[in-house]
């Protein structure tokens, strides 16, 4: 029972109001109050305090992160996969084209054989008829071992030019281009070869007897020069009245400018260094009365030209369509859009590691065995 009771302290009396209850009644518990006076929700075993809240919001908050980082990868990848199909797509190999543009220049330079043949039987006769006047031969004596450096010097820019075609990317693209300008530029050496007989530029120079109705050794002499691939340096080259113009320099710039338009830019020195084989090769062949001056301005005329304008068009897209592409007018024009219709944009400069292009060689070589066995 309750009872008030007044404890005296000095002068002070302080009211204390006291709850007594008996051991046997039970314990009453008076909920607590907040500052509103709403009883406080008490908390019961299954809820958790602060802590553990903080610590499962924390989880959340990590899982949504994780969460975002896998979607935004995915996404990316997703957009680098696009990305290549997207350049694919632009940029067709179409091996077939390259099988056609190689058998346009296969058939020009046997072409060009068959030609040598043929003008060899009218270059008229040393004695009769001696080199004409030429200003780099007043000035410049004849040098015998010059000629062997500029075929030495060709080797070398064909070999280096094979080994970069090999591991670029898109080396079917490249090489249908390459194969079409050599297919160009030769079959216009047939032509003025053919319109247009020299003599021979030097008494040094020694052709093999004329055969006049003797078809079966002309043939045997055709064969003689593509065994040899027309290299004086093989043996095969014995005739004469290929002056108009020369096929040594139309290679020698050919392969330098496909060496530097399809090489890295910080690859300078090495571009240089081919640029100095291209110029001596060429300097030799004067140095060493292989050819007339004219023979050499020509062809080079000739190869930088051709090669300037495919790859102009080749690389400015809006000309292809443009009334007003002057370029577009050469009679080779349908077939340059044959050859790059579906070129899309630039070629880029990618190079394949030679692992890379094992594995690819690979990967080709068995897809052609499945397709054999179905």
């Amino acid at each position: 029972m309750a009872a008030s009771e007044l404890i005296e302290e000095g002068e002070v009396r302080i009211p204390v109001e006291a709850n007594v209850t008996s051991s046997n009644s039970p314990t009453q518990t008076r909920p607590q109050r907040v500052a509103n006076g709403n009883p406080a929700r008490p908390l019961t075993a299954d809820e958790p305090d602060g802590a553990d809240r903080s610590e499962r919001s924390g989880l959340c908050s990590m899982r949504l992160l994780e969460s975002l980082n896998s979607k935004l990868k995915r996404r990316c990848d997703y957009e680098k996969i696009c990305a290549k199909e997207e350049l694919t797509d632009r940029l067709p190999n179409e091996w077939w084209k390259t099988g056609v543009a190689f058998l346009y220049a296969f058939f020009n330079l046997v072409f060009t054989t068959v030609v040598i043949t043929i003008v060899h039987e009218r270059v008229p006769d040393k004695s009769v008829s001696p080199p004409l006047p030429d200003k780099f031969f007043d000035y410049v004596d004849r040098v015998p071992w010059a000629f062997t450096v500029t075929e030495t010097n060709g080797l070398i820019l064909v070999g280096f030019w094979l080994v970069q075609w090999l591991f670029l990317k898109h080396k079917a693209i490249v090489g249908r281009r390459c194969f079409f300008l050599i297919g160009n530029l030769y079959m216009y050496r047939c032509i003025t070869m053919y319109i247009t007989t020299l003599p021979v530029p030097g008494k040094h120079m020694v052709c093999a007897p004329k055969l006049y109705n003797d078809s079966t050794g002309k043939i045997w002499r055709i064969l003689r020069l593509l065994s040899g691939g027309g290299l004086s340096l093989t043996g095969s080259h014995l005739m004469c009245g290929d002056f108009l113009y020369s096929g040594h320099t139309v290679m020698l710039t050919l392969a330098y400018l496909f060496i530097s338009e399809y090489s890295p830019r910080w690859m300078w020195w090495y571009r240089w260094f081919c640029w100095a084989l291209s110029a001596s090769g060429v300097i030799c062949i004067l140095v060493g009365h292989e050819h007339y001056s004219i023979d050499v301005i020509i062809a080079y005329y000739a190869t930088t030209r051709i090669f300037w304008a495919y790859h102009t068009m080749a690389n400015n897209h809006e000309l292809r369509g443009s009334p007003n592409n002057y370029l577009s007018r050469v009679w080779w024009n349908p077939v340059f859009n044959f050859l790059e219709r579906n070129v899309q944009t630039t070629v880029p400069l990618v190079y394949l590691s030679p692992r890379a292009l094992l594995s690819s060689c690979r990967e080709r070589y068995q897809t052609m065995g499945i397709e054999r066995d179905d």
